[in-house]
Parts: structure tokens; C-alpha cells; sequence
């Protein structure tokens, strides 16, 4: 037998009553422990609760953010291809271009060499095929419009070298009209 029982038994009214106040006041400790034990585990319940949704949400922020890293990933290599595609036609066309560059050069050599025209000491590679003084006017015109250094392609070079062509041209179709 214990303590407690044994004053249960033999015990007098005030180590009763001084037994029954412990017990009252342990039972209000223990009451108000299981209180706050209570309204802590309910507190944490909230927390783990709150964590998961904040668990949730940045999972799916860094879901969204690793979609949207891909496709930026995808879209940077689209235009890389792309940048890659343009680079490889802008150097077939510089080859291209090349090319036409010297096939006109010859082509001026040989026109030079060997005039096809009466009296025309020089064939131009601007003025090719120009017959007469009207279509020659006509030819100048377009090309002054093409090569007029205002304009995109517009070269001060080659629009001075039309011009004597164009005034050489000139004078020699004047003289065959006096002629």
C-alpha cells in the first residue's frame, strides 16, 4: 500500500482534506496541461497544414518556372537555327554574288576587246544592250534610281562611273546622228 491509500484508510480529516485540495489542484494542472497540449498540437496541425499548401504552391512555381526554362530554352534554339540558316544563305549568297562579280568582269573584258557595236569604242556593263539614245536615257534613269547613294543600295562609286558612261555613251550616239 502506498502513501495515498494508506491515508485514505487511516488517515484524519485534515490530511483529507489537505490530500483532496492536491488532488484538486493537480487535477487543474494536469487539465490545463492537457489544455495547451491540446491547443499546441492544434497549432501545429495549422502549421503543417500551411506548410503543405506553401509546399504545393512553390512546387508548382518551380514546376511552372522549370516549363517555361524549357521553353525559353527551346525558343533560344529555334533562333539559333534560324541565325545558323541565315548565316549559311547570307555566305551562299556573298559566294553567289562573287561569282556574278567576276562572270561581269569578264564579261566587261571581253565586251571591251571585242566591241559589237559600230563606232562605240567601249561597251558598258550598265549600258549592255542599249541600241539607241532614247533606250540609253531610259537605262540611265533606272540605274540613277537604283544607285543614287541617297538610296539603300546606292553606291557614289558605281553612280560616278555611270554617269561617264553615260556622258561617253552620249556624245557617241550624238555623233552618229550628225554623221
Amino acid at each position: 500500500m502506498d502513501k495515498f491509500e494508506e491515508t485514505l484508510v487511516h488517515g484524519c480529516a485534515d490530511e483529507l482534506q489537505e490530500l483532496k485540495a492536491w488532488l484538486f489542484r493537480e487535477n487543474i494542472r494536469l487539465s490545463t496541461a492537457t489544455k495547451e497540449l491540446e491547443r499546441m498540437q492544434e497549432k501545429f496541425l495549422q502549421e503543417k497544414v500551411q506548410f503543405q499548401e506553401e509546399m504545393k504552391l512553390l512546387n508548382h512555381k518551380i514546376s511552372s518556372e522549370q516549363q517555361r526554362l524549357k521553353e525559353d530554352n527551346q525558343f533560344f534554339a529555334k533562333k539559333l537555327e534560324i541565325l545558323q540558316n541565315g548565316f549559311k544563305q547570307l555566305d551562299i549568297d556573298r559566294r553567289r554574288l562573287d561569282k556574278e562579280w567576276a562572270r561581269l568582269a569578264a564579261e566587261k573584258e571581253f565586251l571591251e576587246e571585242h566591241s559589237m557595236y559600230e563606232g562605240i569604242s567601249e561597251v558598258s556593263v550598265f549600258f549592255h544592250g542599249v541600241k539607241n539614245p532614247l533606250a540609253l536615257k531610259k537605262r540611265y534613269k533606272d540605274l540613277s534610281k537604283i544607285f543614287h547613294p541617297d538610296n539603300l543600295a546606292g553606291d557614289t562609286e558605281i553612280i560616278q562611273r555611270i554617269n561617264r558612261e553615260y556622258e561617253n555613251l552620249k556624245r557617241e550616239y550624238e555623233g552618229f546622228k550628225q554623221a
